[in-house]
């Protein structure tokens, strides 16, 4: 039986006959009547810590949105994914991510294949072949070592893993240095193949079909690039796939045995935990790379069992709803007060945007309500002193997610302990404000003229009350990155079945893709006859002009 519309719900009524009273709350003032807010509204799990109480929320508030999962049926919906049914109903596949992190022995079967099994075969193919490379012992056509690694990807297939080798480049191989190709624009393989050498480079090709037209179109350019200085007998040598389709990859000049599959239940933004994440694996190792399997699935494992209340996803994920549905947020901020996690917010962009970006129901009914908030960020302390202003004193009320390694990498002093303060002093000031009446007494403190304190009076004033969670872990390591991407994956399922959408598709990538092959054919062939809208006709005409 299908869902009744959010909206329509008893539990997300009384949310609402809640938030009439919520909406008068003042963060300052919550913190002032309850001394113990900070250890009610925290969580430990899978070596990440949880303060979610600067949100605009009591117990009740949590009660009642924990009464709102139950009525939608996450619990369910969470066994369901885990057992491999077919949740993806728009493309009738299970959604299996999580088996891709199980242990060793782990029993599931989906149509009567041995999942685990599977993983497991693909990871053991996995540590042979990068073993092989970080040691050296894998050469390139002249006989020398590989320096270089090419990932030509697009979407799931290059965001995950340059985050990640990104995120956790204290741990790459000292010989390997890494590079990420996705945009069809020609400057971005251009700029990397002006820095290697085609004797030592490996391309990894990352295309489940090994058809994605941009992916392609950049292998294609690659292999003639290499093919300039080697023979086609040397491409075994230089090019590896992620992929499934054996004959593409073959044709291509690929050795099958170097093709590490996965299966049409690996979603691509779910996908680092795969084949796809074949560069990680090179540039960490594989031990390193089981770490970071591991953490996810000590996520996996707290999200399963751990009761809603205290179940870190789900409440991340309620969070969201009472921000989005009954706060009005329409953006949520991602602030990583880590340089390595600097691209942590453009992988959160499409692990969240693409899978509830949706205005349909999974019935195809339309919604009613709000879904995904924009998501958006960047590293601190660089945010500060750009979009910070806006967060502070805007118009609009966004949310932050702020998230920080309580000990460093590096071995620089002084740095960390400024990061740390720089943190949390914006996540106080958020929640504070600094009143007009704090304000006059500062500025009189200054001894400054009565009428120059009435100018600056409202300049310097700060509403405050504007919500944030703070992420804490000890240190970013493969475990803990592993555990936080788990964390933000079952984040955006909990709120997906709360919003009745399919968080699994992604429809919305296919429309400009096929614009895009029929215009192609228009700029480069000798049609004449242009059958677009007068813009898109003119734009064509003037394309072509420059060509």
């Amino acid at each position: 039986m299908h869902p009744p519309s959010l909206d329509k719900t008893a539990t997300f009524l009384a949310l609402e006959d809640h938030h009439g009273i919520a909406r008068e709350w003042k963060l300052r003032d919550l913190f002032a009547d309850e001394p113990n807010r900070f250890k009610e509204f925290s969580v430990d799990a899978a070596g990440l810590f949880l303060d979610y109480s600067k949100n605009r929320l009591n117990r009740k508030t949590v009660q009642l949105l924990c009464a709102l999962a139950r009525e939608r049926g996450v619990e369910e919906r969470r066994e369901a994914m885990f057992n491999g049914e077919k949740i993806n109903t728009t493309e009738n596949r299970a959604v299996l991510h999580t088996a891709l992190r199980a242990p060793r022995g782990s029993a599931l079967e989906v149509d009567g294949q041995d999942v685990n099994h599977d993983v497991h075969a693909v990871l053991d193919r996995i540590k042979l072949f990068t073993d092989r490379v970080r040691s050296g012992e894998w050469l390139g056509h002249t006989g020398k070592a590989i320096t270089d690694v090419v990932n030509i990807g697009i979407g799931g297939s290059d965001l995950g893993p340059e985050m990640v080798c990104r995120a956790l480049r204290t741990f790459t191989h000292p010989r390997l240095t890494m590079h990420f190709v996705a945009n069809v624009d020609g400057h971005d393989l251009d700029a990397v193949l002006s820095r290697v050498n085609p004797e030592t480079t490996l391309f990894v090709i990352a295309s489940k079909t090994f058809t994605t037209a941009e992916t392609m179109l950049n292998a294609g350019s690659a292999r003639k690039w290499f093919l300039q200085s080697a023979s086609e007998d040397a491409l075994p040598k230089h090019f590896v796939a992620a992929s499934t389709n054996t004959k593409g990859v073959t044709a291509f000049g690929i050795d099958a045995a170097n093709m590490f599959p996965f299966w049409d239940w690996v979603g691509g933004r779910y996908s680092i935990w795969s084949a796809i994440g074949l560069p990680v694996a090179l540039a960490i190792g594989a031990e390193q790379f089981n770490d970071f399997l591991a953490g996810a699935h000590a996520m996996d494992v707290h999200f399963r069992s751990a009761p809603l209340e205290q179940n870190m996803p789900v409440l991340m994920g309620l969070i969201g709803i009472w921000n989005r549905n009954f706060l009005g947020s329409t953006s949520i901020s991602i602030a990583p007060y880590h340089q390595d996690l600097s691209q942590f917010a453009d992988y959160l962009q499409q692990l969240e945007m693409e899978s509830n970006g949706k205005r349909v129901t999974r019935n195809g009914d339309p919604l009613n309500y709000e879904t995904c908030p924009a998501v958006w960020g960047n590293v601190g302390t660089n945010g500060q002193h750009a979009y910070f202003q806006l967060l502070h004193q805007g118009t609009d009320v966004i949310p932050v997610d702020f998230i920080i390694a309580l000990k460093a990498a590096h071995h620089l002093p002084g740095h960390q302990a400024s990061l740390l303060a720089n943190c949390f002093a914006q996540s106080e000031a958020f929640m504070r404000g600094k009143t007009a009446e704090e304000v006059r007494t500062d500025l009189q403190g200054q001894q400054l003229p009565e009428a120059e304190i009435a100018a600056l009076l409202p300049h310097k004033t700060f509403p405050g009350n504007r919500p944030s969670n703070t992420i804490l872990m000890e240190n970013l390591t493969p475990h803990s990155l592993g555990s936080l991407i788990a964390l933000y994956e079952h984040k955006v399922f909990v709120q997906g079945v709360i919003w009745d959408v399919n968080s699994f598709d992604q429809w919305g990538v296919e429309l400009g893709k096929v614009l895009a092959k029929n215009i192609q054919i228009e700029l480069t062939g000798s049609t004449q006859t242009l059958a677009h809208d007068g813009s898109t006709n003119g734009l064509i005409a003037l394309a072509r002009a420059a060509l």
